[in-house]
């Protein structure tokens, strides 16, 4: 057998000091890891950024899983910047280097925006790795069983489902194990951070819907076969974008023999298991402000015709904005010949954008 082996920058080997103490999130940097890299032995497991102890114990007792867990990094980071492109927050936060020893305010204080983003996390690692066991990429598991209730007539069940079971136990696993160190820093941003980690996981679960595939003569669908598959994972983002917008504010106070968390404004009533929380109020993002994780909204791109959370107004906080032009070349007056290919021409348009002052 060939031996292999890779090496990183050094500051990224420095920030494995301090992995042991970071963020319950800083696997996340994984997302950095070199695309030629194949992790196959279990020394490359140390040299993973980002990662607690027993999370590199578990990449060394399966190595197979950790490039899932790689590619679930990767799709966290898409999947977040890209379901808050339209608002002030847009998630640019949780792209860190591995070297970097915090992330910033905003994602390591006890936010709404943290709230998102470990239930983001926790939701991805579970579903890529789910998504996974059907394609046949990991060969430690496999389909997902098939469902007891009998199927309705005219319908049967079939194909490939998605392992959910598998991508809960090995996800949670894996994302929970930085929260369950004796230094995982505060009693109620571990039980925020685990809260709001059940709560993606939750949100996963109701995303496992039935799918089907038609047969029939002509196209006439007399029979379909179906088999439960998880839903795109911008769909379990967007409903986690609605639980952000209305999360519940949360304090860390004694309630019978322990403290936990409850809402601070509604005493009457615990936390609800399918609520985000947080405990730290957040800036509104418009301006820049180091202490308080926000980047501001100076250069943003806007929509001078939404009323939404994208528009110049709301996005550019009052400032103003600016205008400019860009050209944009495009295909255009295409042609079908046959058989069996396209022709197109490219024409040229020039179109208005503006960006916040």
């Amino acid at each position: 057998m060939r031996s292999s082996s890779f090496f990183l920058p050094l500051g990224v080997l420095s920030a494995l000091l301090l992995s042991q103490v970071c963020s319950g999130i800083k696997w996340l940097t994984l997302s950095h890891t070199p695309a030629s890299l194949h992790v196959n032995q279990s020394q490359h497991c140390k040299l993973l950024p980002g990662m607690v102890s027993s999370q590199v114990q578990l990449c060394r007792s399966n190595l197979e899983l950790m490039q899932t867990i790689i590619q679930a990094a990767r799709e966290v980071k898409k999947t977040c910047q890209k379901t808050f492109s339209d608002m002030r927050w847009n998630c640019s936060s949780i792209d860190i280097t591995p070297d970097a020893p915090k992330y910033r305010p905003d994602l390591d204080r006890g936010t709404r925006e943290a709230a998102f983003v470990y239930a983001l996390s926790a939701a991805t690692i579970s579903h890529t790795i789910a998504r996974a066991c059907t394609t046949g990429d990991l060969r430690i598991c496999s389909c997902g069983p098939i469902p007891s209730q009998i199927p309705e007539p005219g319908y049967r069940w079939g194909g490939c489902a998605d392992n959910l079971h598998f991508g809960l136990m090995m996800g949670s696993k894996f994302s929970d194990a930085p929260m369950k160190m004796k230094r995982a820093g505060s009693h109620a941003n571990k039980l925020m951070h685990l809260h709001n980690s059940e709560v993606g996981r939750q949100v996963l679960r109701e995303a496992l819907v039935m799918k089907c595939k038609c047969h029939g003569v002509s196209g006439s669908c007399s029979i379909r076969t179906c088999w439960k598959g998880l839903q795109d994972l911008r769909e379990i983002a967007m409903d986690l974008k609605i639980k952000y917008l209305s999360a519940t504010k949360v304090v860390h106070r004694p309630m019978g023999t322990r403290k936990q968390l409850v809402p601070k404004d509604i005493d009457i009533r615990p936390v609800r298991d399918n609520e985000l929380v947080y405990l730290q109020s957040s800036p509104d993002f418009c301006a820049k402000n180091d202490k308080h994780g926000s980047v501001g909204t100076q250069d943003r791109q806007c929509n001078k015709t939404s009323v939404g959370s994208d528009s110049c107004d709301l996005m550019c906080c009052g400032r103003g904005y600016n205008p400019y032009t860009e050209k944009l070349v495009e295909r255009c007056h295409c042609k079908y010949h046959w058989c069996c290919y396209v022709t197109c021409k490219k024409c040229e348009r020039t179109v208005e954008r503006y960006v916040c002052k």
